[in-house]
């Protein structure tokens, strides 16, 4: 499986709906995922979610083999907006329009690891959902033991 993605970073979106993948994210590419990435509507429909192709391949056998609710977010995610991508040695993707007009991307986007995925923003999307979240969640000393 590839790595853990971490990390924020800010990135721009060419004319071609080209977007890079930072060199950090790029590095935690297994060779299994052999440079192919699948790239589908994220959480809330609010950014694209970028999975490396071992770690699609993991996410689709543990939906297939779920609950009832995994398996229509397993048809859910086939059916909307799904492709695979090359890509390139620099770290290139081109991502469909359809899913930069559902996300609202235009020249900028904010690239976010989450975890087995990488994540892709609005920058404003991005900084009301992180205001949001800061807003309605408490922290707890505890929580960082």
């Amino acid at each position: 499986m590839s790595g853990e993605f971490l990390g924020t970073y800010s990135n721009s979106v060419n004319k071609g709906k080209w977007v890079s993948i930072p060199a950090e994210f790029k590095k935690k590419f297994t060779t299994q995922a052999k440079q192919t990435v699948i790239a589908t509507i994220g959480p809330q429909k609010m950014n694209i979610a970028i999975y490396p192709l071992d770690n699609w391949k993991q996410k689709i056998a543990k939906l297939t083999n779920g609950s009832n609710e995994d398996k229509r977010l397993l048809i859910y995610l086939r059916n909307f907006a799904t492709s695979e991508l090359k890509m390139e040695a620099n770290g290139r993707i081109k991502i469909s329009e359809e899913l930069i007009k559902l996300v609202g991307i235009d020249k900028k986007v904010i690239i976010k690891g989450d975890g087995n995925y990488i994540s892709v923003w609005n920058p404003a999307s991005y900084e009301n959902y992180c205001n949001e979240l800061l807003e309605n969640f408490e922290f707890d000393v505890m929580d960082y033991q």
